[in-house]
């Protein structure tokens, strides 16, 4: 029986970033899905999508509103946003998400953070079965 890979989708408008972070993700053992805005990601559908990473400052539906919908919509589903705007990183407005990246940031912490996440839902699944 072969496990199946996590995925994760990863969305920014920024297509460099895109590309860098699912060649980051998929050299891990990770599925990535890319898409270059939320209303992307949203019309594609959560199922199946096992963490989300998305930029905040996007024109449309920014990070923080994509990151309401989504928990909504999949209330136990890891978040992580990343930003190149400092000023957009304030503590409060961060609540409700795994994990906050500033760009340029370290991909390995970013892998590390991801693995965590995943460890600790598959620990809240064994527990609620």
């Amino acid at each position: 029986m072969t496990k199946r890979r996590p995925v994760v989708a990863v969305v920014d408008d920024d297509p460099r970033l895109l590309e860098s972070l699912e060649d980051l993700l998929e050299s891990a053992g990770y599925v990535a899905r890319s898409f270059p805005s939320a209303g992307s990601l949203l019309i594609d559908g959560l199922s199946g999508v096992d963490v989300l990473i998305t930029d905040i400052g996007m024109p449309g539906t920014d990070g923080f509103e994509l990151r309401d919908l989504v928990k909504k919509a999949c209330p136990e589903l890891p978040v992580f946003l990343i930003t190149g705007r400092h000023e957009i990183a304030d503590q409060y407005r961060a609540k409700g998400i795994s994990g906050f990246f500033r760009k340029p940031f370290d991909g390995q912490a970013l892998l590390a953070a991801v693995g965590d996440a995943l460890r600790n839902q598959e620990t809240e699944d064994r527990h609620e079965s």
